[in-house]
């Protein structure tokens, strides 16, 4: 039986269909339809975890009991789990560990285009790279064979387009695989400097071992056709050269680590010229190179910016572009807003309005830096808005009354109560906004465990952010609506001026979440508005103007009210 899938959904059925029994993982796009996914099935337990790290800790400790597990992260959660990865590959596992990280060339969702290849070689671990949704299925299975042949977690390697793109899917069944026995073994599992010592000669041995499989694995092949012109490629960029050149000799990695080097070497000898198509850095063209295999074209072509696409892979080789539907006008550019309704829009506008520094975050809020709002100054990864707030404010303590950091509150819970404990442990003066919309925003509306519900809805007591942050030692702790402006400012302008550290938790739920009902949408009244344009300040998605008045779009109006508190002559009224 065949199914139209997407990559991430492959994946989930790769997980079933391996008898995999344990899944954790922290949302983040684009592999988060990949948990989501697997929650469908009840065979396999799986949850959202507070963070990356967390997350492939609990996998390792499924691993240890013997059962199948898995975690899957985007590129910049890899990070924060790199602790655990690193010396996972010293350790070895019991049951299978596969490690599903998704790259986002082109930074769609991201803060930058990360190349996770790295990873693989600096942990010393195993990499396989899918090419389409029927790859993605059978990589996953075949993960679970290798990381339990080899004694290793598999790193299994996405993209965006590769995650986001549906192709046909062959379904099988799941086969069911019991717990291994957990044996006591200090000398494998307890990595103090003695017994990590000695394992490091099992993981050299292993890459070893690994190299052999690599060069005889049907992950990787060589498709031989027109000799004159060769590509060496992985991934979504296996597709790209397939469409731009059908007639070429390719040769496919789908191991990427360790690389077929022997394979590549014949193959290259069976072409005249030899190019390494690959996305971001390159990997692929330094290990030819170093294995001293002609490369007569890479990165000197194709570049280490963004995402390639099979008209950009044709035109870097000099083909002319393929003729394209063009659109009688130019298509206005609609970069990404607040939704109407946000209740992160009044925070920032307040933040602009006082002409504070705001040290932002990732997550929603992040959308606080465009114009007209242009009220945040950084943003760096999970949780480093309160960090960098705590070290910005002790070098410029006279500026402390005109600094604050804003963190989510699923990303509070990811890496902000750390950050937020130096504060308080230090008593750095500092304040800290903490937008509560009640879910995880940006990545489709996860639970997190401040709202009170799992992954599969079931429900259990919600961490209280107001008792986390007192437990850490903060005194001055207060929530406010951010719909209301005036309290909010009131109340931001009061805890700057205290002489010790303070939380204010902006707390009103995300307008698009299902049970938030909106309001009938606010009309404005032509014969009294000004054109003044306070009301276009807000960045609100909403509010356009329109032959010299303010308008509103009722499609859009969700009736918040904000638009109403910022008019000073009282032209924005209920319809």
């Amino acid at each position: 039986m065949k199914e139209l899938m997407l990559g991430n959904k492959a994946i989930a059925r790769g997980l079933y269909e391996a008898g995999v029994k344990y899944i954790s993982s922290y949302p983040g796009t684009p592999s988060t339809e990949i948990t989501e996914e697997a929650a469908e099935f009840s065979e396999m337990y799986a949850e959202w975890a507070p963070n990356e790290k967390v997350a492939l800790e609990s996998a390792l400790g499924a691993s240890l009991a013997g059962a199948r597990s898995f975690t899957a992260m985007k590129h910049v959660g890899l990070n924060v789990a790199a602790d655990p990865l690193f010396t996972s590959a010293y350790t070895g596992v019991n049951g299978g560990v596969v490690i599903c990280v998704a790259d986002d060339p082109a930074m769609h969702s991201s803060q930058n285009e990360q190349d996770s290849r790295h990873y693989a070689r600096a942990a010393k671990l195993p990499m396989l790279e899918p090419s389409d949704s029927g790859e993605c299925l059978a990589f996953t299975r075949l993960a679970y064979e290798i990381s339990e042949k080899f004694d290793t977690p598999v790193l299994l390697r996405t993209c965006t387009r590769v995650a986001h793109s549906q192709s046909l899917v062959e379904l099988g069944p799941r086969q069911e695989k019991p717990l291994n026995e957990y044996v006591k073994n200090p000398a494998k599992y307890v990595m103090n400097p003695g017994f990590g010592f000695k394992r490091h000669f099992a993981v050299e041995d292993r890459l070893k071992e690994l190299a052999r499989f690599s060069e005889t694995s049907p992950m990787n092949r060589a498709e031989i056709n027109d000799t004159s012109i060769g590509f060496v490629c992985a991934g979504s960029c296996y597709e790209y050269v397939k469409e731009a050149f059908p007639s070429a000799s390719v040769f496919k990695v789908g191991m990427s680590f360790p690389m077929p080097i022997e394979s590549i070497r014949a193959f290259a000898s069976r072409v005249e010229k030899l190019y390494v198509v690959e996305e971001l850095d390159g990997v692929f063209e330094n290990e030819l190179r170093a294995a001293g295999i002609r490369v007569d074209g890479g990165k000197d072509i194709f570049g280490f910016i963004g995402e390639l696409s099979q008209s950009r892979v044709a035109e870097a080789m000099g083909l002319a572009p393929k003729e394209t539907a063009r659109f009688e006008e130019p298509v206005p550019a609609r970069p990404p807003v607040m939704c109407a309704g946000c209740p992160h829009r009044g925070v920032f506008y307040v933040l602009s309005k006082l002409k504070l520094t705001v040290l932002g975050d990732i997550g929603c809020y992040t959308l606080g830096a465009s114009a007209p709002l242009s009220a945040v100054d950084s943003v760096v990864c999970m949780g480093a808005s309160v960090s960098m707030l705590h070290g910005f404010n002790t070098v410029r303590p006279e500026g402390a009354n005109k600094a604050v950091a804003v963190i989510g509150d699923s990303t509070f819970l990811h890496s902000g109560i750390t950050a937020l404990t130096d504060i308080a442990y230090n008593r750095s003066i500092s304040t800290v906004l903490i937008l509560d919309n009640s879910i995880t925003g940006m990545t489709g509306h996860q639970q997190n465990p401040a709202t009170g519900y799992t992954l599969r809805m079931q429900a259990v007591p919600p961490v209280s952010l107001e008792k986390v942050c007192e437990a850490v030692g903060i005194r001055r702790v207060r929530s406010v609506d951010p719909g209301d402006l005036k309290a909010l400012e009131a109340c931001i302008k009061e805890e700057l001026q205290a002489d010790e550290p303070s939380v204010i938790i902006c707390r009103r739920p995300c307008m698009l979440l299902k049970y938030v009902k909106p309001k009938p949408a606010l009309k404005v009244d032509t014969a009294a508005c000004r054109a003044c344009r306070s009301c276009m300040r807000l960045g609100c998605p909403a509010i356009r103007f329109e032959s010299g008045k303010a308008v509103i779009d009722a499609t859009q109006c969700v009736g918040c009210g904000l638009c109403a508190q910022t008019c000073a002559f009282g032209a924005i009224k209920e319809a």
